[in-house]
C-alpha cells in the first residue's frame, strides 16, 4: 500500500441532485453531514477529495447506451420525460442537470474505487452515493445511475477478481444485485426489510445468484419492526462467515440510514448506535479480508437532519481512524447551520442513548419459534452450502 489515509469524496456540487420540493431525497442531508464532518475536524483527517463526473464510457460499464441517452434528453427538456426508462415518475421525477449531477455523485464513487484500488487511499468514503436501485435501462426509487455497480463494475475492470458488496441499507440492493447476477468474482449481501412490505418487493432468500454464479446474491429479507438486537444479530449470523469464505480483494459497503426508527419511509426500528457499530463491524472485516481496502457508500436516510448527518458522519470517523464518540455534544455551530437550512432543531448528542446488544447465533442456536431466526435461517440455507458453510 503506497497510501493508507482516507479519503472523503466530496464535491458541493453533489447538492444539485435535486428532485425538487417535497421529496423525501432532500439534498440539504448531504450539506449537512458534510458540515458535520467538519465540524469535528474530520477533514482534517481523512483528506477532501472530488473526483470528475462518471463519463459515457464509465457509464456503459452498468447502465445501456439507450438509458443514458434517455438521462441526458430528460435532463435537457425535464417536461418531456414520460414515465419512460422510470423518468417523470413520482419517484424519479426529471429535473433540469439530472445527468451532470447523476454522474457527478457517480465519478465519486468510481473515484473513490480507484483510490482503494491503486493504494492512493486505504478506506474511502461517499456518503452522496449508494444509490443502489438504479437499473441498468431505468432509473428507479430515487436513483439515477448506480453508482454503488459502477464503483464494483470498475474494480473489475481494473484487475479485481473478487469484489463483495454488503447494502445494510432498509431497501434491498436489487440494481447492484442485477447488475452481478451472473458474476461470480461478485458477492452481493444485502440485509434488507421483507419485500412483501417495503418497496421495491424483491430480495428473497430464494434470489441466489444466475447459473454461472449460484450462491454469490445473499439476501436477508428482515421482519417489519426488527430492532437493534435483531438488526445486528442478523447480520453477524451471515456476513462475516460469507467474507471469510469468499475473501474479497475489496469491500464495497453501503450505508442506508433508513433502517432508524425515525425514517418516514420504512418500518425498522434501528437506532444510530447500531448503525454506527455495523459501521465498525465492516471496517473491521474489510481489514480482516480485504487487506483494509474498504469504500463505504451512503444511501437511503429520510430523516434528514437528525439521523443521516449523525449516521454517516460516524462512518467518516470510523474510516478517518478518529471515531467520533457517541456521547459527544454534536457542535453548537452545526446545530444554527440545521435551523438556518431546515427551521429545525438539531440533535443534541451523536447517540441515540442505546447501548445495543445482541445474541450470537452460533453460539445461542435457532430459536424456531422467532420471526428473526426463521429469516436468518433461510438466508443461510439458501447460501451457504455454495460456499462450504453449514447452514
Amino acid at each position: 500500500m503506497s497510501g493508507g489515509r482516507a479519503q472523503v469524496m466530496w464535491d458541493e456540487a453533489v447538492v444539485g441532485y435535486d428532485f425538487g420540493p417535497g421529496h423525501p431525497m432532500d439534498p440539504v442531508r448531504l450539506a449537512l453531514t458534510m458540515r458535520l464532518v467538519e465540524a469535528y475536524g474530520l477533514d482534517r483527517v481523512a483528506r477532501t477529495v472530488s473526483a470528475p463526473p462518471a463519463g459515457e464510457s464509465t457509464l456503459r460499464l452498468v447502465h445501456r447506451p439507450d438509458y443514458i441517452a434517455a438521462v441526458r434528453a430528460a435532463s435537457a427538456d425535464p417536461g418531456s420525460a414520460d414515465g419512460s426508462y422510470g423518468l417523470g415518475t413520482a419517484d424519479d421525477p426529471a429535473f433540469a442537470g439530472m445527468h451532470d449531477a447523476a454522474a457527478l455523485i457517480a465519478g465519486q464513487s468510481v473515484g473513490a474505487a480507484e483510490a482503494v484500488w491503486s493504494g492512493a487511499a486505504l478506506h474511502a468514503v461517499n456518503f452522496a452515493g449508494g444509490l443502489h436501485h438504479a437499473m441498468p435501462g431505468g432509473a428507479s426509487g430515487f436513483c439515477v445511475y448506480n453508482d454503488a455497480a459502477l464503483a464494483v463494475a470498475r474494480l473489475l475492470e481494473l484487475g479485481a477478481v473478487r469484489v463483495a458488496y454488503v447494502d445494510v441499507d432498509v431497501h434491498h440492493g436489487d440494481g447492484v444485485q442485477a447488475a452481478f447476477w451472473d458474476d461470480p468474482r461478485v458477492l452481493t449481501i444485502s440485509l434488507h426489510e421483507h419485500p412483501r412490505t417495503l418497496f421495491p418487493q424483491t430480495g428473497w432468500p430464494e434470489e441466489t445468484g444466475g447459473e454461472r454464479a449460484e450462491g454469490t446474491a445473499v439476501n436477508v429479507a428482515l421482519p417489519a419492526g426488527t430492532g437493534d438486537a435483531g438488526w445486528l444479530r442478523a447480520f453477524h449470523a451471515v456476513v462475516p462467515d460469507l467474507l471469510a469464505a469468499f475473501r474479497p480483494q475489496v469491500l464495497v459497503t453501503q450505508h442506508g440510514a433508513d433502517t432508524h426508527f425515525e425514517d418516514p419511509l420504512a418500518h425498522l426500528a434501528v437506532s444510530v448506535d447500531a448503525q454506527r457499530l455495523v459501521a465498525e463491524a465492516c471496517h473491521a472485516l474489510a481489514h480482516e479480508h480485504a487487506e483494509g481496502r474498504w469504500l463505504a457508500l451512503g444511501g437511503g436516510g429520510y430523516a434528514v437532519t437528525d439521523v443521516v448527518p449523525r449516521s454517516w458522519t460516524h462512518l467518516v470517523g470510523i474510516a478517518a481512524g478518529r471515531p467520533v464518540d457517541p456521547a459527544s455534544a454534536v457542535p453548537e455551530e452545526w446545530r444554527h447551520e440545521v435551523f438556518r437550512r431546515t427551521r429545525q432543531l438539531g440533535p443534541l448528542r451523536m447517540t441515540d442513548g442505546r447501548t445495543p446488544e445482541w445474541r450470537d447465533f452460533a453460539a445461542s442456536g435457532y430459536d424456531p419459534a422467532d420471526r428473526l431466526d426463521q429469516a436468518v435461517l433461510a438466508t443461510r440455507r439458501a447460501v451457504f452450502p455454495s460456499h462450504g458453510l453449514l447452514p
